[in-house]
């Protein structure tokens, strides 16, 4: 297949290329603006044939690295392509990032589902893992033929949750469990409580305030609050954040980006009064309504781990979704030494540039160091 790679620079033109094709919200122009004002620099790739027709396209992240090693490029939930194009469109994409912007590799974790997904619930780790250990065969054959190869620097979760919203809603409503839809009817007759999206600047700030409580609940780290306006403001109408409010206190939240296919939660988070209340059932429900109603066909849950809110969310089917992961293209000689000391790179890359210098001056320290665990929130950190 003879391809050629373009670079979009017009937002629009950019936001049509991806939602006609199905793409991922991470992947609309927005997202890489929020990811360039911290640290991070986006391209806007579109992938042609010989005939002038689209067959794929990515939004790529560039992370500036300490010499010698530049940048990193990523892609999350990226390239936009149809599977009989995947491993070409790959190839295309690696070769001209490589060209361009030299970074010493290429790493994507596609918002492809697994050829074994989905799974039934509760599948253990291990079985997991012997997927993933399985020979790559058909389009994913194309994929590794492409130079990328599994890696277990994961910054996306690749198990997750993905509900269908194409039945009616009855029908949605019947794949949860049967406590859940309890709980859900219950938080609908709840007395002075609604459901919405937050349009207020209070309620925003409300939002805030239980997502730091919720981080400091379960113990993972949450952005600051200028992030979070930064996506409200970069994804406009595509970032959308359903509240649950008992009378003027919002009490739960769900924090999607959306596409035209997707809906995709990049936080959530309930208050004391909330989980009393059991608001964080119906708010999901609400949340899949509110996409459906938009023509959204599918809602992820952005990753289950082995923890209690991934518990939560296997409530609201009887399946379980497996993505193909994290792949890695070394794309200079510089690679080997890099991917050595990738693991505490990442976690220092939080902390900023100097720090990563640290550790790139001394990589084989970094191999004793334990993998850092990406939340879903720094995908892109």
């Amino acid at each position: 297949m003879n391809l050629r790679v373009t670079a979009c620079r017009d937002r629009d033109t950019w936001d049509r290329a991806v939602l006609s094709a199905g793409g991922h919200p991470l992947q609309l122009w927005g997202w890489g603006e929020v990811k360039s004002r911290y640290a991070w620099s986006a391209d806007r790739l579109l992938v042609h044939d010989a005939d002038g027709v689209q067959v794929g396209a990515a939004q790529v992240l560039y992370r500036r690295l300490p010499p010698p090693f530049k940048s990193l490029a990523y892609i999350p939930r990226g390239p936009v392509a149809d599977e009989p194009a995947r491993g070409e469109v790959l190839r295309a994409i690696a070769e001209h990032v490589k060209a361009t912007r030299k970074p010493v590799g290429l790493t994507i974790e596609p918002d492809w589902a697994d050829p074994k997904s989905p799974l039934p619930k509760g599948v253990s780790d291990d079985e997991v893992a012997t997927i993933e250990r399985t020979a790559p065969a058909g389009w994913l054959a194309a994929v590794a033929g492409a130079g990328f190869r599994r890696s277990s620097n994961t910054g996306l979760i690749p198990r997750t949750l993905v509900v269908d919203l194409t039945p009616d809603e009855d029908d949605i409503l019947k794949a949860f469990n049967s406590s859940t839809r309890q709980n859900v009817r219950k938080s609908f007759r709840a007395e002075n409580v609604r459901f919405g999206v937050v349009t207020s600047e209070s309620d925003l700030e409300q939002v805030l305030a239980i997502n730091k409580e919720t981080g400091k609940r379960a113990g993972f780290a949450v952005h600051d609050d200028a992030y979070h306006r930064a996506i409200r403001d970069e994804l406009g109408e595509r970032s959308q954040l359903v509240v649950a409010w008992e009378g003027d206190d919002v009490v739960a939240f769900v924090w999607l980006v959306v596409s035209d296919t997707t809906a995709f939660e990049l936080y959530g988070g309930v208050s004391p009064r909330g989980m009393k209340l059991r608001l964080n059932y119906g708010l999901k429900f609400h949340a899949m309504k509110h996409v459906k109603a938009q023509g959204v066909s599918r809602y992820d849950f952005n990753g289950l781990l082995n923890d209690g809110i991934s518990d939560f969310k296997r409530q609201f089917s009887k399946h379980e979704d497996l993505l193909i992961g994290t792949w890695d293209k070394p794309l200079s000689p510089l690679y080997p030494a890099f991917a050595t000391a990738l693991p505490k790179v990442r976690t220092a890359l939080k902390r900023g540039v100097p720090a990563a210098k640290a550790t790139m001056r001394d990589p084989k320290s970094a191999v004793t160091t334990v993998r850092a665990r990406f939340s879903h929130t720094s995908s892109a950190e």
